[in-house]
C-alpha cells in the first residue's frame, strides 16, 4: 500500500472584513472569477462560526465538550477549523487562540503517547482527533514549536500502532475501540486513526504499510452486503454517518472509488443525512469530506444539500447546535464540525488534498 504525495499549503494572507463585507480570496473558488452567491453565503458563516469559536476558548487556551468540560478532542477540533479556513498560528488575528490551543494539547500529553486531558470510556476518540491535528498543523508553526509538536506527534502514533496490535478475533483485528487495550473495534474510532496516521504518513512519519493494510482489511468487513454502505462493526446496520465514516477511511487509504465506497456513496445519494439524524455533525463531516474524495456528482449534490443544510440552521451567534443526541457536546464541538465541514473545498488542511 501507497500513499500518494501530498504537497503542504503554504500559509495564507487572512482575509479582511471591510464595512461588514468580507473580502474573498480567489484561492478556494476555483473555476470561477467572481465567487457565487453560495459561496459567499458559506464564506460569511465561516467568519462568524470562527468569530464564536475564538470567543468560546477558555482562559487556558483549550476549548471544552459542554458535559465534560476542557478537552483535547474539542480543542483539536476548534484548531482544526481554523486552519481549515486558511488560519495558520504565527499570523494573523487569530494567531494567538492557535498557539494556545496547540500549546495546551501539547502540556496535556500523557506518558504513554496518550492525547488526552481527563479519563473517559473512549480516549481513543480524543487521541486520533488530537493527532490528526498535529500532524496538519507541525507544518504550519514556529520551528521551535514545530519540534515539539513532531515529538509529541511520533509518540501519539506509536500509541495508535500498539492498540492495533492487540490480539483481537479475525472479525476484529485491524480496527481500534475506546481504549488503546481494547479487543474489539469499530468503526467509528478507527476512522479517526486512519485520518490521523495518514496524515502523519505524509509529513514523515514512520506508519507500516501493513498497519494500513489490516486497517483497510477491517473497514471492509464493516461494509453491509452488497457494498450499500457500511455498519458500526461488521454485520451491523449501516447509516448515513457510519456509510460517510467508511468512506473516507478507504478514500484517505488510497482504496479510492472501491466497490465499497461506490455502493456506499450511492447509498448517501438515496438516503442523505438528515439534520435530525443520530450524531448529525460527526456525520455531516465525514460525508462531506468522504463524497469530496469520491468527486464527480456525488461531490457535487453532497456539497449542495450540506451547505444548505448547515446554512439554515446556524444560530444567531455564529454557532451551531445539534437538535438530537449530539446537544450534549455543545455548540463548540458542532459548530467545529460545521466548519471544516463547510471549509473542504477551500483545500488547506493536507487531509482534504484530493
Amino acid at each position: 500500500m501507497t500513499f500518494e504525495s501530498i504537497s503542504w499549503p503554504r500559509p495564507w494572507l487572512m482575509r479582511a472584513i471591510l464595512a461588514g463585507t468580507l473580502l474573498l480570496s480567489e484561492s478556494h473558488h476555483t473555476g470561477a472569477d467572481v465567487p457565487t452567491a453560495r459561496q459567499q453565503r458559506v464564506d460569511q458563516a465561516v467568519v462568524r462560526a470562527l468569530e464564536y469559536l475564538a470567543r468560546a476558548q477558555e482562559p487556558s487556551g483549550a476549548w471544552r465538550i459542554e458535559r465534560i468540560g476542557e478537552s483535547t478532542a474539542a480543542t483539536s477540533l476548534a484548531i482544526m477549523a481554523f486552519l481549515a479556513a486558511g488560519h495558520v498560528p504565527d499570523e494573523g488575528p487569530y494567531a494567538d487562540n492557535l498557539d494556545r490551543g496547540i500549546r495546551w494539547i501539547l502540556d496535556h500529553q500523557q506518558p504513554n503517547g496518550m492525547l488526552v486531558h481527563r479519563k473517559s470510556h473512549g480516549p481513543m476518540y480524543s487521541h486520533g482527533i488530537s493527532t490528526l491535528m498535529l500532524a496538519e498543523v507541525v507544518g504550519m508553526v514556529e520551528p521551535s514549536l514545530a519540534g515539539r509538536c513532531r515529538r509529541a506527534l511520533e509518540r501519539a502514533v506509536r500509541l495508535i500502532l500498539q492498540a492495533q496490535q492487540i490480539p483481537k478475533s479475525t472479525n476484529h483485528a485491524g480496527g481500534w475501540r475506546y481504549q488503546a487495550t481494547s479487543r474489539d473495534s469499530d468503526l467509528s474510532v478507527t476512522g479517526w486513526q486512519l485520518l490521523a496516521l495518514r496524515a502523519a504518513k505524509d509529513i514523515g512519519c514512520d506508519v507500516p504499510a501493513d498497519a494500513i493494510d489490516r486497517a483497510i482489511a477491517y473497514v471492509k468487513r464493516c461494509s453491509t452486503r452488497g457494498n450499500r454502505g457500511f455498519g458500526y462493526q461488521p454485520g451491523g446496520g449501516t447509516t448515513p454517518t457510519r456509510s460517510g465514516t467508511g468512506i473516507l477511511a478507504l478514500e484517505v487509504c488510497g482504496a479510492h472509488r472501491c466497490p465499497e465506497v461506490l455502493g456506499a456513496a450511492e447509498y448517501l445519494l438515496q438516503r442523505p443525512l438528515q439534520l435530525n439524524d443520530h450524531y448529525f455533525f460527526y456525520g455531516v463531516y465525514y460525508c462531506t469530506v468522504g463524497m469530496f474524495k469520491v468527486g464527480g456528482n456525488y461531490w457535487e449534490q453532497t456539497r449542495d444539500r450540506v451547505c444548505e443544510l448547515l446554512l439554515s440552521s446556524q444560530r444567531a451567534d455564529g454557532s451551531w447546535l445539534s437538535p438530537r443526541n449530539e446537544r450534549s457536546h455543545g455548540p463548540i464541538y458542532a459548530t467545529s464540525m460545521a466548519v471544516l465541514a463547510l471549509t473542504v473545498e477551500y483545500r488547506y488542511l493536507p487531509i482534504y488534498q484530493r
